[in-house]
């Protein structure tokens, strides 16, 4: 079908007449893409597009309702296929690619550059790269301690040191955004769900180490994304096995949540939902799917930056009770600027569930654009 002079297709214009206006005014972000470890001849990396010319809202009306929706989803990748990782990106335009597991090959030689290259807005690359447990690129980089080894052995200026150095080698290898640190309150077993990749079980320390360590990730160019909110170190259970409960609402208040209450006006930071049961606030859905949630983090704790749901398609705190794209249009009609699924696939049967919600109201038009101005504002596309 080709293209008329209509209102809908001159949006759907848009996207790469807009990429060639961006593409005019990019600045180069310092990062560089590695070819190998630390000490591998540097390629150039995918720019890092700012502008403080355009307001997010003009560039969010060049795109038609599904370039809109394809900004909100985050989707997991095979590290071991950096030719599949591209293709989805190229055919889909999906905001953000999130890299799990061992492989590493989407991690070397420039190949995230070439992945942004397929992109007609740039794509938010994300990964858990806490230290201890959880981490990517210890393989190649070298090995981060777990949260609670940090704060037994280095001041909460090494910790910034410490990430510092780590948002530097994750941003050369392409990296865009670190799903850390986790600011749960501690005091569980080590190999807990939580445990050791807790700070402590005193907010105080949790706040003061998490922030050092958010600063660090800041400072070299990489965005950090504080979670479980509204705190998983207390509840009963493993979100990745099934429903677990927290403590009352008025005891996260008075412990778990003292940590955003000082980090979030503070470096810039993304935060995660989790998918928890919270007595006071969710009544029959994980807190990631519960309007009170978002709703208690924009307004109690006044935060206008991104807000990403945990896995929505590997956790059976959600799969137990939801196909993926029900998942998805839930969270999103809930108040998540982004929804992420590690497992990859279903891009299609979720942009179809998220247009017929646009269509239908139950994603309102007007909320949509909001999130998808945070989507690019925190990718540097556009000024909020």
């Amino acid at each position: 079908m080709s293209l008329g002079a209509g209102p809908a297709n001159r949006r759907r214009a848009a996207v790469p007449l807009l990429a060639g206006l961006l593409a005019g005014i990019v600045v180069v972000s310092t990062a560089v893409v590695a070819t190998g470890g630390p000490a591998a001849t540097p390629t150039q990396a995918p720019p890092t597009v700012r502008s403080s010319i355009f307001a997010c809202a003009s560039i969010v009306e060049g795109l038609t309702p599904r370039e809109r929706l394809a900004q909100r989803l985050m989707i997991g990748v095979d590290a071991a296929d950096p030719a599949a990782a591209a293709e989805l990106v190229r055919s889909a335009q999906v905001g953000g690619i999130f890299i799990g597991g061992d492989a590493t090959a989407l991690l070397r030689d420039g190949a995230l550059a070439r992945v942004q290259r397929v992109a007609q807005l740039p794509v938010a690359v994300a990964v858990d790269d806490e230290g201890g447990r959880v981490q990517r690129i210890d393989g190649l980089d070298g090995e981060l301690p777990s949260a609670r080894r940090m704060v037994a052995t280095r001041t909460p200026e090494q910790v910034r040191d410490l990430g510092h150095t780590r948002g530097q080698q994750l941003a050369a290898r392409g990296v865009t955004m670190d799903l850390a640190p986790t600011v749960d309150l501690g005091g569980q077993p080590r190999t807990a769900v939580i445990g050791d990749r807790a700070f402590a079980a005193d907010p105080a320390v949790v706040a003061t180490y998490a922030g050092a360590f958010a600063d660090g990730l800041r400072d070299a160019g990489v965005q950090p994304v504080l979670k479980h909110f509204p705190g998983h170190g207390r509840a009963d259970g493993d979100s990745h096995r099934g429903r677990v409960t927290t403590p009352p609402l008025a005891q996260l208040r008075a412990a778990d949540l003292l940590p955003y209450a000082e980090l979030l006006g503070a470096t810039p930071v993304g935060v995660m939902v989790g998918h928890l049961d919270v007595p006071d606030l969710t009544d029959g859905l994980p807190t990631s799917l519960t309007p009170a949630t978002y709703t208690l983090l924009r307004e109690d704790y006044r935060f206008d930056g991104l807000v990403l749901t945990d896995d929505l398609g590997a956790m059976k705190a959600v799969t137990g009770r939801f196909a993926l794209p029900e998942a998805v249009r839930t969270a999103l009609a809930a108040g998540a600027d982004v929804a992420l699924w590690s497992s990859g696939g279903g891009v299609e049967p979720v942009l179809a569930e998220l247009e017929s919600a646009l269509a239908s109201g139950e994603l309102g038009g007007a909320a949509n654009d909001r999130a998808v101005a945070r989507v690019l504002a925190a990718k540097g596309v556009c000024t909020p």
